[in-house]
């Protein structure tokens, strides 16, 4: 069930499930005025197609602001930014849309999030936060589409073995930065 503010312009939509009372509970909104998430991310995909650089998160916010990370198998530099940056301002309108864009690398200190990120990152040690509360420290010594695999520190005279974790298990997982 659909429907539609003229004055304000926007569209709710309402699952009938979920209407109690008379009382309707939105499921969503949308705005005509808002960036249309899949036109951006096509518009991604395709500048990013044949390359070794991928999306890791894109948000666009009611207010259209527009926030792309992306990362590369080789890493991500500013001028992949700013081509991506481009291709996404020229495929938008600013006379029909207004909106604030940001193009940038995955940061160090963001959460890995994708399988790709922990290929790339095999050799790194890491932090992982599983969704049991447990947080353990080692070396990823492997990555598949299944789990990863962490080399745990031993303690003196003893070898740890090493620790398996299945994606889906994983809360967060982030690059331990060493200086």
């Amino acid at each position: 069930m659909h429907k539609k503010d003229e004055n304000q312009n926007i569209l709710c939509t309402f699952a009938p499930e979920l209407v109690s009372r008379g009382t309707q509970v939105p499921l969503f909104y949308w705005t005509s005025d808002m960036i249309d998430k899949l036109f951006v991310l096509n518009v991604i995909d395709t500048t990013l197609a044949g390359t070794d650089k991928f999306l890791v998160d894109l948000k666009i916010s009611t207010d259209n602001r527009i926030n792309v990370a992306i990362d590369g198998d080789n890493g991500i530099n500013i001028d992949d930014c700013i081509e991506l940056s481009r291709a996404i301002e020229n495929s938008l309108d600013r006379d029909v849309e207004d909106f604030e864009l940001n193009v940038a690398s995955a940061g160090l200190d963001s959460p890995l999030k994708l399988k790709r990120q922990y290929r790339k990152n095999v050799g790194q040690e890491l932090t992982v936060t599983t969704f049991d509360g447990e947080t353990v420290e080692g070396k990823l010594i492997d990555a598949d589409d299944d789990k990863i695999t962490l080399k745990l520190p031993g303690r003196k005279n003893m070898k740890a073995d090493p620790l398996q974790i299945a994606h889906a298990d994983i809360k967060t997982a982030k690059i331990i930065i060493k200086f």
